[in-house]
């Protein structure tokens, strides 16, 4: 097995694997906020939970379906309406929330060791499909903290259960 086989197959392996963690928490955070909270935002200027999961879901169908062969601004895709507030259950926002994951795990699932440097799309802009994942993944990153910071918010404190390492407590 080459260098390149291996470093090919920890990518991937990564990549699905932070993917996973970020989807894990967020239904997480999700699931600990009442339902009527999830449309919930601090302004007019501020994004809640649902347009967020929203946002992200649209993203990634529209990166990451037929990456290799089209732009990954898909033309159909309506992205000022991803910034409505339209959800009305939790249930619905974490079906919206997987379908935009799906769309990104089937299109890791098809990268070959040959795609990774394969250049594509993006708003008619050049990307590598190595840079083009890394991109996906930073700003997912980016709104999946946001989501958790703002159930966090909503969620009475001791109705919180922390998604990472619990701060310490004073042992005065």
């Amino acid at each position: 097995m080459s260098n390149s086989t291996n470093f090919h197959a920890d990518f991937i392996r990564n990549i699905r694997s932070k993917l996973e963690e970020l989807k894990s928490d967020t239904k997480k955070a999700i699931m600990q906020m009442e339902e009527e909270s999830i449309c919930w935002s601090p302004n007019e200027q501020s994004n809640s939970v649902d347009v967020l999961v929203k946002h992200m879901s649209g993203n990634l169908i529209s990166r990451w379906t037929d990456f290799l062969t089209t732009d990954g601004e898909k033309k159909d895709r309506d992205r000022d309406s991803e910034f409505e507030s339209t959800i009305e259950s939790r249930e619905e926002l974490l079906k919206v929330w997987e379908n935009g994951c799906d769309a990104f795990f089937k299109a890791i699932d098809s990268i070959e060791e040959k795609h990774l440097l394969q250049t594509i799309y993006i708003r008619n802009k050049p990307h590598t499909v190595l840079e083009a994942i890394i991109r996906s993944i930073t700003h997912i990153s980016i709104h999946v903290g946001q989501v958790i910071y703002i159930a966090k918010q909503v969620t009475p404190e001791d109705k919180w259960t922390t998604l990472s390492i619990p701060k310490r407590k004073d042992k005065k």
